[in-house]
Order: structure tokens, then sequence, then C-alpha cells
């Protein structure tokens, strides 16, 4: 397998392992009878207070789970393919802090449910990719505004549909953002132009030396006087 093809490989691994444990929670909860919606933030209450670490593993049916799939392993996909030297840290920044603030502005239900981080990890790649002007993170921004710009509107209470945590969106909107300016100076990084190349040696600082310009002729004036001196000195004597 080639360099590159292992690289996509490998940068799949964690989110498909996350996909994985998310759809056998259901499966435990639904198989068992369980109610995993204890798992969610309860702003401002003490038993909410763990959820801000539990709170993307729940979710409120399959259709819920089902539609965080695929952007949550997209979106993580990319974060650890652009971003693997700090992926594990903003994934985990993002995670703990959209429950710290769904906790902190959040109305008085259980939040449950992966969307606080698919916005978190929207709103980093976006913004990460500006801000470092590199342009395949660029290209990247670009292709998550494309794809996903109409998950802004969910953070608003105006448009979020009825039963819907747009407190959750915009905490993880917010904890993405905060991520892309905290960790601007970690990671990839725009290459500087011309970095490689030395510099240009400057002709005027070292003029040639006059000895070294070729006469006005291209040099056939000294050559035919030493040819002719030559030929002067090896003529035979004129017999007397």
């Amino acid at each position: 397998m080639r360099p590159e093809m292992q690289r996509i490989a490998a940068s799949a691994v964690l989110p498909a392992l996350l996909i994985f444990v998310l759809y056998a929670l259901k499966a435990l909860e639904v198989g068992m009878g369980w109610d995993f919606a204890h798992w969610g933030v309860y702003p401002k209450e003490v038993r909410g207070l763990a959820g801000i670490v539990l709170h993307p593993l729940a979710h409120d049916g399959w259709q819920h789970l089902a539609a965080n799939t695929l952007p949550l392993f997209f979106l993580s996909w990319c974060l650890f393919y652009f971003y693997r030297s700090i992926a594990p840290a903003i994934l985990a920044c993002v995670w703990v802090g959209c429950g710290v603030l769904t906790f902190c502005i959040g109305r008085p239900a259980w939040h449950v449910g992966a969307s606080g981080l698919i916005y978190g990890l929207a709103f980093f790649l976006f913004f990460s990719g500006l801000l470092r002007r590199h342009v395949p993170l660029v290209a990247l921004s670009l292709l998550v505004t494309f794809i996903y710009g109409s998950l802004v509107w969910n953070m608003f209470p105006e448009f979020a549909r009825a039963g819907t945590s747009w407190e959750g969106h915009l905490a993880g909107a917010a904890s993405g953002t905060l991520c892309a300016f905290a960790f601007k100076s970690r990671g990839p990084q725009r290459p500087e132009p011309f970095a490689d190349e030395e510099e240009a040696p400057d002709e005027d600082a070292n003029p040639p030396d006059e000895s070294d310009v070729p006469p006005a002729d291209g040099g056939y004036i000294g050559s035919k006087q030493a040819i002719h001196r030559q030929l002067t000195d090896d003529r035979p004597p004129a017999n007397g």
C-alpha cells in the first residue's frame, strides 16, 4: 500500500471506532431497555455535570444517530488527516468545551447527541484553514462551507427545529472557533515562499577586475602583436 493510502486509512481508524461505539451503545440501550438520556447535559444542575463528557455518546433514537453518523465521520476524518499532530487535542477540547458551554447556556432539559461535536469540528476546520492561509486547508474550509454551510441556521432559536438543542450547536461552534484561534500556531502551517533558496549574489558588490575584461576587439590585438614579434625574432638573418 502506498504511503498516501496508508495515511488515508490511518486517519479513518479513530473516526470509525467512534461511530462503532455510538452504534454499539445505542444497540445496548435498546436491547436492554435502558435509557441513556441521563447521560446528557442538564444545564446548571449537579445531575447534568457528567453529561459534559458523556453527552455525545447518547442519542434520542436511531434516526437521531443516523443523521449524525456521516457528518461526524467525515469531519473527524478530515481533522485526523489534515491536522493529525493536534487532532486528539482538538477533538478533546471541542468535546469537553461543547459540554461546558451547553451546561452554562442551555435550557433546563437533557441535551444529548453528537451534534455539538459536529458543529465544533466544522467551525474549527473552517476558521483554522482561513487563519493558516495554507492552500490545502483553505480549500478544506471552502469544502466544509459548501457541504455544511446550512448548519449555521440551527444555532439560533428562531430557525432551529422544535426539540433541537440549538444551545448545543452554538456551544459546539464556539468551542471549534476558539480552538482554531488557540491552536493556529500548532499543526500544519503555510510554507514560507523561497525559504530554501539562497540569496542571489549582488553583481554590483564585486565589480570585475579590469584585467579580466577582454580587450575591445575580443583579444586579437595582443595575439597578433605576439605572433608578429615571434615571426620577427625567428626570421633568418639577411645574407651579407
